[in-house]
Parts: C-alpha cells; structure tokens; sequence
C-alpha cells in the first residue's frame, strides 16, 4: 500500500471519467471500505449500507444500464432531489460555469441537449471502471444522517488515493435506481443515494479539473480581540 500525505489525497482526488479495465484487487477493497467504517456518523449509528460490485454482477449491470439507454427507456422517478428547484447566487453561477468547462472540452454546446445526454451516458458504463460502489440509506433517515454518508464517501474515496486509485461518485445511477435494485436487491427500507466508480485512471482521456472558490467566498476567519461588549 503506498503511503500518501493526507494534503496530497485530498488535492489530487477529483471526478474521474475514464478507468482502464485493469482489476482491482479484492484484499485492497476490503481494506478501504474497512477502514472507511471508522469515518464520522452522528450517535455511531453509521447509516451507510455499500454494495460492492465486479465481474459478472457489474457486468450484468452495465448490460442492462445500456439496454435503457439505446432504448431511450424514461428515467425512474427521484426518491430525491439532486439540486434545489431553483438554484440562487452563488451556486447558479458554480454550477454553469463547471458545465460550460467541462462541455466545452467536449465540443458539446449548451443548447445540444441530445449530445449533452450522449455524454451523460458513460456514468451508466462507470467510464470503463472495473468497480462499482452503491451506497443506500435508510428513507427514515434525515439531513444529519445523509451528512453522515457523505462523510462515508469522502473518506473511502481519499482511501483509494492513497491506494493509487481513483474514483468518480455518481448520483446519476439514482434515476437508474430500479435497475441497481434488480441486481442488487436491496432492502425496500432502502434509498440509493449514488453510485461510485473505482479504479486506475486511464491516463490517456482528456479532463477538466473543475476549479474551486476563492477561500473568502466559502471561509470567514473570526479572530483578533473580543468586544468589549461581548467580554463585558
């Protein structure tokens, strides 16, 4: 296992959207998502259930995600929503500008809805991975505990950098959710938050690393001396 700076996964994760076929171990797997357990869950109760996917099973998965897909098969109805009906200032702007970048590198235009969707549909391949990850939650559960899973998330996905892995996490697969369910048959009580792609970058697949706010955007730091009113 290679010995990575926690700075160094951090910065160099990112959304990968191509993966060479090369397998990815099953004792290095398991080492990730046990160690991944140990991340932060309010009252312990670690509200995450991962199904972890490779060989026939994803391959039946893919076979199936592509059916829908070459058949224009209509998505299935959202146990949630991805983003707030009407998006405000400043994430509007974040979120177009991220789509412009990365369309832009594929010579896709805005208004070019259909090559727009023909771009989408590499999350229901998992670009090629060789590894798939599907985290549910339990419907019951509420913000704190969907905060809870993403803390899950993120630490299995800087996990896999220090493995020398990569990754690419995908609520796209939500609205194939039915699908997942037949291969995977998961409790009803659950929801499938994402899926998540995992394995070895290929290399040779153009990318755009999407670019982050200045720290005074998202960041305040109260410091310096109190008040006298307050330390009154």
């Amino acid at each position: 296992m290679a010995i990575v700076d926690v700075y160094e996964a951090v910065t160099s994760r990112r959304a990968v959207r191509g993966f060479t076929d090369r397998p990815v171990p099953r004792e290095v797997l398991e080492r990730v998502v046990s160690a991944a357990a140990w991340a932060p869950s309010g009252s312990n109760i670690q509200p995450w259930r991962v199904y972890v996917l490779t060989g026939g099973p994803l391959a039946e998965l893919k076979k199936r995600a592509g059916e829908r897909v070459a058949t224009a098969d209509p998505w299935d109805e959202r146990e949630y929503e991805m983003y707030p009906p009407t998006l405000k200032s400043p994430y509007r702007e974040r979120r177009s500008a991220y789509g412009k970048e990365r369309y832009g590198k594929l010579d896709v235009s805005r208004e070019d809805w259909e090559a727009r969707q023909r771009a989408a549909t590499g999350n229901w391949q998992c670009f090629g991975a060789p590894v798939a990850l599907f985290c549910y939650i339990d419907r019951d559960m509420g913000p704190p505990q969907w905060a809870d899973v993403g803390m899950y998330l993120q630490t299995v996905m800087l996990l896999l950098r220090a493995e020398g892995l990569h990754s690419c996490p995908q609520m796209a697969w939500s609205v194939y959710r039915k699908t997942v369910a037949e291969v995977l048959s998961p409790p009803d009580r659950l929801i499938l938050f994402c899926g998540m792609s995992i394995g070895y970058e290929d290399v040779t697949v153009d990318y755009v690393r999407a670019a982050r706010a200045p720290l005074d955007e998202t960041v305040t730091f109260v410091e310096g001396s109190i008040p006298q009113a307050l330390a009154a």
